[in-house]
């Protein structure tokens, strides 16, 4: 399975310190083993899968797609805080 990175995802992730990093490697490959452990979201997030976790006592939300068969595109991740706000507003522009 081949795994993308948005512009934005990538950009929140190098702010992340090393443990941070690791902690978030152990959350998407745990997507990668299980791709349906998200939460498919409705209306103008269809096609959007979001799973949510805990890193160093915050919750944080993380979004994906699926392209085509074989390959997941890591959309965007962040604090529940406006997150679907941001999220819609970044996939209008896409």
């Amino acid at each position: 399975m081949k795994i993308y990175q948005s512009r934005s995802f990538e950009k929140k992730v190098k702010k992340f310190n090393a443990k941070e990093k690791y902690e978030l490697d152990n959350e998407i490959k745990q997507i990668i083993e299980n791709p349906l452990i998200g939460n498919e979201k409705k209306g103008n997030l269809r096609g959007v899968l979001v799973h949510k976790f805990k890193l160093q006592n915050q919750l944080y939300l993380l979004s994906y797609r699926f392209i085509k068969e074989e390959s997941l595109e890591l959309v965007m991740i962040g604090p529940h805080e406006n997150y679907y706000r941001d999220l819609k507003s970044y996939l209008k522009s896409k």
